[in-house]
C-alpha cells in the first residue's frame, strides 16, 4: 500500500464535502430555522466544542462573516473567568468528566432565549454531554454536530449512558469515519483527520441559511466585518454593544 499523499487527502476531502453537503440539507435548514427564531427572540448562539471541536465553535462565534450574537464557550473559561488554577487545564479530566460542565454553565449564565450548538466528533465525553443535558433541562434549543459513525462505535463516558446526539433537537452528521482519520498508511493505521473541514462546512452553511432567512423577513443580519478592513472595528463594536455582557471575545 502506498504512503498517503497531499493529493490523496484532497480527494478524500472532496468526497467528504460532497457527502456532507448532499446528505445534511434538511438538517442544515432545521438548524438555521432554530437559530433564526432564537435571534428574533433576542437570544444568542452559545457554541461549544472541546479538543479539535473547539474549531467549530470558532467558526460559529466571533469570526468575520459570522453572526455577532454568538458566544464561544471554552474549557479555559473555568480559569479565565472562574478563578480555577491553570493546572486544571492539564490532562483530559475537564473534557471527559462532568464537573466542568456545571462550572461552564454557571459562568455562561444563558438568557432564556439562547440556543446551544455543541460539537463533538465522538459525542460521548462527559463535559459536552452534561452541557447538553443542562441546556435541554433548562429549555434551550440544542443543535449537535457529531460523527454518526464514530459515536455509534464508542461507549458513552457520561453517567447517564447517553450520547450528545440523544439530547439534540437537530443532529448534523459531519461524515467523519470512526477515528476521524481518512488516509490509510503503509505500515497500518490511518492519518489526516477530516472532521474539522466538514464541521466548518456545516457551520458556514447554517450561517448562510440564517442570514437568508433574516433578509427574506426584511431584517438586517448582524454580521461581523473583518476587523482588518477600514471601518471594521467601528461596525463590530456597534453591534457587539447590543449584546453587552452576553458575548465574550477572548484569545
Amino acid at each position: 500500500m502506498p504512503s498517503p499523499s497531499a493529493a490523496d487527502f484532497v480527494a478524500a476531502a472532496h468526497a467528504a464535502i460532497d457527502k456532507v453537503s448532499s446528505s445534511q440539507t434538511e438538517e442544515v435548514a432545521k438548524a438555521a430555522e432554530l437559530i433564526a427564531d432564537a435571534l428574533a427572540a433576542d437570544g444568542i448562539v452559545q457554541a461549544f466544542g472541546t479538543g479539535h471541536s473547539e474549531a467549530f465553535a470558532m467558526e460559529i462565534a466571533g469570526r468575520a462573516g459570522g453572526l455577532v450574537p454568538s458566544n464561544r464557550i471554552a474549557l479555559r473559561d473555568v480559569v479565565l473567568f472562574g478563578g480555577r488554577p491553570v493546572e486544571i487545564l492539564s490532562g483530559s479530566e475537564l473534557e471527559r468528566g462532568t464537573e466542568s460542565a456545571a462550572m461552564l454553565w454557571e459562568l455562561t449564565d444563558p438568557h432564556p432565549a439562547d440556543l446551544f450548538i455543541l460539537a463533538s466528533n465522538s459525542g460521548v465525553n462527559g463535559c459536552v454531554v452534561e452541557l447538553a443535558r443542562l441546556a435541554k433541562e433548562n429549555g434551550h434549543p440544542l443543535i449537535v454536530v457529531t460523527s454518526a459513525e464514530h459515536t455509534a462505535g464508542v461507549q458513552p463516558k457520561h453517567p447517564s449512558g447517553l450520547r450528545l446526539r440523544d439530547y439534540a433537537d437537530v443532529v448534523l452528521d459531519n461524515g467523519a469515519p470512526f477515528g476521524d482519520a481518512v488516509l490509510p498508511m503503509a505500515g497500518g493505521g490511518r492519518a489526516c483527520g477530516i472532521s474539522s473541514i466538514t464541521a466548518a462546512l456545516l457551520g458556514q452553511q447554517i450561517i448562510a441559511e440564517v442570514i437568508r432567512r433574516i433578509e427574506e423577513s426584511g431584517g438586517v443580519p448582524p454580521v461581523y466585518l473583518s476587523a482588518n478592513i477600514p471601518g471594521g472595528d467601528e461596525h463590530n463594536n456597534k453591534l457587539e454593544a447590543l449584546y453587552a455582557g452576553r458575548i465574550r471575545r477572548t484569545a
